[in-house]
This record gives structure tokens, sequence and C-alpha cells, in this order.
């Protein structure tokens, strides 16, 4: 890294970079303080397989503790915002069920993006589910990430997600923000000006290749960031004008890495974010 250049902000990693290790939570936290990272995205299903495995969360607790790496998100899919009321309300209850799991680990936020049905439901509807999503989240010590998917019907762009958390009336609610869903979704970079940094939670870094187009492209073909044509640079600058110093959460989807280790991965990952979000 350039010495003349800074890293204004926080590194984790999310463990969907690990897939293709099919490791336990317990070692995904163990490769994630290994390499260097200050905090983990965990995956609400891995936590769950680590409780039918036997384990406890007082005890996930303190091996989290133990290592010095945060829980700083969680990926669950719950349908808080589903055209269907009765797949709705069982949505919410899986969130409240969700979040007093990950409170108990110390996790402070949960991801919450338009998962479901949600092609039919109107952007104010959505604000009224999300103001319901984190009262109740509030409540239990956990901050839900609203998070705009790019190849969702709705709730596909930054200008969405922005118009959601505005009516939804919510005092300092927070965004999710993706490289990767803008330019699926095709947000602007430029977007990023008209967000304050207190209102971002975290952000996803990845990068994407020119080929194959946006239209097609998938989670699969996400690459390191530096590896892609992504305006890596000018989104590191774009955060840090706006007073963002929180985490940047490493976010792959690759099912090989060819014959590189899980902590090399990660390391890789991590040298990676430096180089390219350095400013």
């Amino acid at each position: 890294m350039n010495e003349s250049k800074k890293l204004p902000f926080k590194l984790a990693l999310n463990t969907s970079t690990l897939i293709p290790f099919n490791l336990n939570v317990k070692q995904q936290v163990s490769i994630a303080a290994q390499a260097g990272y200050a905090g983990i995205e965990l995956w609400v299903r891995d936590i769950v397989e680590y409780i039918d495995n036997g384990g406890t969360l007082k005890e996930l607790r303190k091996y989290v503790c133990d290592t010095g790496i945060s829980v700083v998100n969680a990926i669950a899919f719950f349908k808080w915002t589903d055209a269907s009321e009765e797949l709705r309300e069982e949505g919410f209850e899986q969130a409240e069920r969700e979040m007093h799991m990950l409170a108990e680990i110390g996790c402070i936020g949960v991801a919450a993006p338009p998962y479901g049905n949600v092609d039919t439901v109107t952007l104010d509807d959505m604000a009224h589910n999300f103001a319901k999503l984190t009262e109740t989240a509030r409540k239990i010590g956990v901050e839900p990430y609203l998070e705009f998917w790019g190849m969702a019907k709705k709730l596909s762009r930054i200008s969405e997600a922005v118009y959601i958390v505005i009516e939804s009336g919510v005092s300092d609610a927070k965004i999710l923000l993706d490289p990767f869903h803008m330019y699926k979704g095709g947000s602007s970079v430029e977007s990023l000006e008209f967000i304050d940094g207190k209102c971002i939670g975290i952000v996803h870094v990845n990068d994407y290749p020119a080929e194959p187009p946006r239209e097609i492209i998938t989670d699969n073909e996400r690459v390191f960031p530096g590896d892609g044509t992504a305006p890596s640079g000018k989104i590191a600058q774009l955060l840090d004008n706006a007073g963002y110093n929180e985490y940047l959460s490493l976010e792959l989807f690759r099912q090989t890495y060819g014959s590189k280790s899980a902590l090399e991965v990660a390391s890789e990952g991590l040298e990676k974010i430096k180089k390219s979000y350095s400013i």
C-alpha cells in the first residue's frame, strides 16, 4: 500500500467468501481473525447448524470474544416485506427469533434485503414494514440494515432504499451498500454523494468483470476488489467524503479458488481491499 495513502475504514469478512471450504462457524471466525480482519459477518444458517450440532450461543460468544474479532452483521433471509400478509407475519416471527439469537452472540446488525415476493409491494408499504422491523429489532438490541438487491424487481437501487428509509420515519435508519448490487441494479456511483455516512450500516466490497454483461451477471461472477472494473477508488473517496469510517466487508460467492486455502483467500482479500479502498 502506498505510504501516502490511508485506509479510513475497518475491515470485515463476510463468510460467504469462504463457502467452498465448508467451514463451521467457529472455523470461519478463526480464519477471519488469523487473516487480520477486525470484524466478521456471519450467516444465520451457519449459526443454526452450529446449535443443531450441539453448540451453544454462550460458548460461541465466548469463542468470538477470545479471538478479539467483532460480529458486525449477520446475513439472514426473512420475508419482512413479502406481498403475502401471512408470509410477512411469518417473516417477522422468524426475524424476531433470529435477532434474539444474534443479540446473544453480540452481533450488532442484520441485513434486511427484499427477500420473498416483493414485485407488487409499493415502496411506501416497504417503508411501513421496515419501520415495524426496526422497532422490533431495536428492542432486542440489533439494528436492521436495509439492503437493496440489484436483481430484485423492487428495492434494486440506492434511490429506492433512500426513499424507503425516509418514508419509514425511522430515526438514524441504516442502509447496506454493495458495489455489485449497485452495478447490477443500475445505481450510479455518483448516487453515493447523496448519502450521509451516518446512514450507512455496513458496506459489502467486491468487484465485477466486464463480461458477462450487467444484464446477466450473477453473484458467482464477483471477484476480489481490484480484479474487475468497479471504480473502487472512487467509491472509497465518496464514502470518506460522506464521513463513513466503519466496516468494509468482503463478500464473494466464488465456487472455487483453485488450490488456495481458506486462510490464503481471506488474507488475499484483506490485502486487495486495502489496496483498492485506500485514498
